[in-house]
C-alpha cells in the first residue's frame, strides 16, 4: 500500500482557500468537491483531510494527520504535541483586545477587574498574567464581538484582519496580544518515509513563497552604470548582463524583492536605467 503524507487543512473558513491555493501552486493536483472530507493528490504522495481548524492540532497529536495548516493563534492556543515547521506567509492577522468605542482607555490597567470574552482563553490568560492584570475570562465561540453590547463582558479578544468587524459592532482595538499567520505544524512521530515526502513538499512551498516576494527585473543601462546598478540590485548571486545592439549599452536582468525595488527605483533611474520591466516569478529555486 502506498504511503501518503496526511495533511489536515481547514474545511471552511479564512484559511481553506489560501491553503488549497498554496498546495496547488506547489504542483499538487488536488480536487475538493463540496462536502468532501478527504482527497488525494493525483501526482504527489499526499492525502488531504478537511477538518475544523480547532481540531487539527489534536488530530496531529493523535497521529490521525501527519501535518496541518492552521493559524498560529490556534497552534499556540491548543498547545498540543505539535511542532511549528514553516510559516506560510498568508492569512496574516492579529489577536487583539477591543473595547467599546465610547469607553476611555488608559492602558492595560483599564482592564483590571474587568471581564473579557474570547475564544482564546489560554493566550489571553498568559498575556494578562505577564502584564499583572487580574481580569475575568469568558470563553465563547463565535460572535465574540457582541459580548460587550449584551453585557456579557467589558472587552473582547479576537482575531482582527482589517478591523472593520470591530467598527461595525461599536468596538475599538486597544492592544495587540499576538501576531498570527498560517503555519504548517507537524507531529513528533513521522516515519522516515513521511519525513522524506514532507521535505519534498517543503521544498516546493519555499519555491512558491520565494517567488511571491520577488520579481524579475529587466532594464537597459549605459555600460558605465553597470557596476553602480549591480551594487543596488545584486540579484541572487549576480545579475545577467547582455550587450545591446546600441553601442555602449547593455540589458541587465536581476531578481529583486518587490518592496526593495520600489525603494530603489529612483536610484536606478538616476544611474541612467531605462526601459525597466518588472515581471512576476512563478517559482524560484534558490
Amino acid at each position: 500500500m502506498k504511503n501518503y503524507l496526511r495533511i489536515a487543512i481547514q474545511k471552511s473558513g479564512r484559511l481553506q482557500e489560501g491553503s488549497m491555493t498554496l498546495l496547488k501552486e506547489s504542483g499538487l493536483a488536488i480536487s475538493n468537491g463540496r462536502g468532501q472530507l478527504k482527497t488525494q493528490a493525483h501526482n504527489f504522495p499526499v492525502e488531504i483531510l478537511f477538518l475544523r481548524d480547532d481540531d487539527i492540532p489534536q488530530y496531529i497529536e493523535d497521529n490521525v494527520a501527519d501535518v496541518g495548516i492552521v493559524g498560529e493563534n490556534v497552534f499556540v492556543e491548543k498547545n498540543k504535541k505539535n511542532t511549528l515547521i514553516k510559516r506560510l506567509d498568508f492569512a496574516k492577522c492579529r489577536l487583539s483586545l477591543a473595547i467599546s468605542k465610547s469607553e476611555d482607555y488608559k492602558g492595560l490597567s483599564s482592564l483590571q477587574g474587568k471581564n473579557i470574552a474570547t475564544s482564546y482563553p489560554v493566550i489571553v490568560r498568559k498575556y494578562l498574567d505577564a502584564n499583572n492584570i487580574k481580569a475575568g475570562i469568558h470563553e465563547i465561540s463565535g460572535s465574540v464581538e457582541i459580548a460587550p453590547g449584551i453585557g456579557l463582558a467589558d472587552a473582547i479578544c479576537d482575531i482582527v484582519s482589517t478591523g472593520s468587524t470591530l467598527l461595525s459592532n461599536g468596538l475599538k482595538e486597544v492592544e495587540t496580544v499576538m501576531l498570527s499567520e498560517a503555519v504548517m505544524i507537524a507531529g513528533p512521530e513521522l516515519s522516515d518515509e513521511k519525513k522524506e515526502i514532507l521535505d519534498r513538499l517543503l521544498f516546493r512551498l519555499e519555491a512558491v513563497n520565494s517567488a511571491k516576494n520577488n520579481k524579475y527585473i529587466l532594464l537597459n543601462c549605459p555600460d558605465e552604470a553597470i557596476e553602480k546598478i549591480t551594487s543596488v540590485i545584486p540579484g541572487m548571486k549576480s545579475p545577467t548582463v547582455m550587450p545591446l545592439s546600441r553601442k555602449g549599452w547593455s540589458s541587465l536582468h536581476s531578481v529583486v524583492n518587490e518592496n526593495a525595488f520600489w525603494e530603489k527605483i529612483d536610484q536606478l533611474k538616476s544611474f541612467g536605467a531605462e526601459g525597466i520591466l518588472v515581471i512576476p516569478i512563478e517559482k524560484m529555486i534558490r
